[in-house]
């Protein structure tokens, strides 16, 4: 791929509790792999890890999401850091732009709508229910087991 085509997407959410450090995270890379852990360790679940190639239609379509959400001006200077109820991080490079941000795990849009930037907050929100979303699909739809 080109640099103007470049395209990388990470997404992170996690904390460390009493059942260790649990977290959900996915990137889709340059060369169209998309790679999925989810580590619980919830009465002893074990992690999965997923790893699957996606078409460039796939790939054209998460960046016209990325795109549409206009989460590239955004800036989390003003967004809650970090705490002990855990942490997001969301990286994404697309063509030149590069973005990275990083704050608290959001339970809902009180809390979005409580920020000190609700309107950036909310962009970054939304952006991420749909990205879950994609991704959740893609990974189902791709490693479906069959009932017998």
């Amino acid at each position: 791929m080109s640099k103007e085509k470049d395209f990388y997407l990470r997404y992170y959410v996690g904390h460390k509790g009493k059942f260790g450090h649990e977290f959900l995270e996915f990137e889709f890379r340059p060369d169209g792999k998309l790679r999925y852990a989810n580590n619980s360790n919830y009465k002893n679940d074990t992690m999965i890890r997923k790893e699957v190639f996606v078409s460039e239609a796939v790939v054209n379509e998460l960046r016209r999401i990325v795109e549409d959400s206009e989460i590239m001006k955004e800036d989390d200077s003003a967004w809650p850091v970090p705490d002990r109820v855990g942490r997001q991080e969301l990286e994404i490079v697309n063509g030149d732009e590069h973005i990275s941000f990083t704050t608290s795990k959001i339970g809902s849009l009180v809390d979005v709508n409580g920020s000190r930037d609700p309107e950036g907050l909310r962009c970054f929100y939304y952006l991420v229910q749909d990205l879950k979303c994609l991704v959740f699909s893609l990974i189902g739809l791709h490693f479906k087991i069959k009932p017998i």
